[in-house]
């Protein structure tokens, strides 16, 4: 995770009297994971974050399983997800199983009159199509295409966008999005040879203490249902913080690939990791310079793994017709790999302009009936001349 960081203003010590102007005290609240054993930030509210109004009635958004079994490979368009003015209701899950949520989302509005809380996981946001700032109580962290937005569990936070064309891939994870250890020395810090570093790590900015009283709608996930709680003061009334949990954001633009004289296999594009899951990005990078390298990758059988590709941008190598927002699913089984003839359109090629999002799962995932609905069911046929 990012290292120590601190914005706005905080007392010399943890724990002490911390006197608003007019004398009254700010309100300390400390935001810890594991208990008290990992990660944690303490900030200082202007009123306790605990004011709440009321609590309407909590709604489910349960995803509809269609296929708890799968054993066939299959391919989805997400940008035929249907889009949604508000950004909540645009969350569509895809596949899933008890470790993670791989979901679609087109909002069209920004969140301007409630904010959402994720209580039961972690959040990366793919930024495909859109811009605008990500806003929390830890500062404004502004994003574009190609941005990550790591997004820890129990964050209040508002996705003000730029425009109503957004396309968002969103992996919620029910635990602990973290750096792969392969990239950590033992303090923690970035090794040289890791794909990325810690100046690529962008963090919030612009704290902007909101000191308002009203009723603000809070939206907080939990379970698989929405409960919407009201509180009586702004969710963004913080004048300081510090620590080592917050949002950050990492442009997939900004991972630099590893390469070698012969085709290297997907752990060398891993970006993060969790219990049961790693992410990975492909990106536009020189091929194997080997004289007889074969730089399309070979045929591979998943037994330990679900593969899950979503597909940016770009030429690729490997697959035929393949689109924006297009999800393939390779299940643990049985083998994939390159479709007919790109082996040998590969060979002798310098580089490729591919951009793509990778999800391997170590247990199997299910398929909603939001992606049946934009499935290609003739893919598993793709590898036929």
């Amino acid at each position: 995770m990012p290292h120590y960081h601190s914005s706005g203003k905080i007392p010399r010590k943890r724990h002490v009297v911390f006197n608003k102007p007019d004398g009254n005290l700010y309100a300390e609240q400390l935001i810890s994971t594991e208990g008290f054993s990992s990660v944690y930030s303490l900030t200082y509210h202007c009123y306790p974050p605990t004011n709440v109004l009321k609590i309407d009635k909590a709604y489910s958004v349960v995803p509809e399983i269609v296929l708890n079994k799968n054993m066939q490979h299959r391919s989805f368009q997400g940008f035929k997800v249907n889009s949604e003015e508000d950004y909540v209701k645009s969350r569509k899950p895809l596949l899933i199983n008890e470790d993670v949520y791989i979901t679609m989302a087109s909002p069209k509005k920004s969140m301007e009159n409630y904010f959402f809380r994720n209580s039961d996981a972690d959040e990366l946001i793919f930024v495909h199509k859109g811009s605008g700032v990500l806003k929390t109580m830890f500062g404004k962290i502004y994003f574009e295409y190609g941005d990550h937005l790591i997004i820890p569990k129990g964050t209040i936070y508002q996705l003000i966008f730029n425009s109503e064309d957004n396309k968002l891939l969103i992996i919620e994870s029910f635990s602990t999005i973290q750096f792969p250890k392969k990239y950590l020395n033992k303090n923690g810090q970035l090794l040289e040879h890791a794909p990325f570093y810690e100046r690529d790590i962008r963090k919030p900015v612009e704290l902007e203490t909101i000191e308002k009283e009203g009723d603000f709608l809070i939206l907080t996930k939990k379970q698989d249902l929405i409960y919407p709680y009201h509180y009586a003061t702004h969710p963004f009334d913080v004048v300081g913080w510090d620590g080592y949990l917050y949002p950050f954001a990492f442009s997939i633009h900004d991972f630099e690939p590893i390469t070698g004289r012969l085709h290297q296999p997907p752990p060398v594009h891993q970006t993060f990791e969790a219990n049961n899951f790693v992410i990975c990005a492909f990106v536009p990078r020189l091929y194997d310079y080997h004289p007889k390298a074969v730089p399309a990758p070979y045929n591979h059988s998943n037994v330990d793994s679900d593969e899950v590709l979503y597909y940016v941008d770009g030429e690729f190598m490997s697959r035929k017709n393949v689109t924006e927002g297009q999800f393939t699913l390779h299940p643990i089984g049985i083998p994939h790999g390159p479709h007919p003839g790109a082996v040998e359109k590969s060979i002798g090629a310098k580089k490729t302009n591919e951009l793509a999002v990778m999800i391997d799962t170590f247990n199997p995932l299910k398929i909603t009936s939001e992606a049946l609905k934009v499935e290609d069911k003739n893919y598993f046929r793709s590898w036929i001349e």
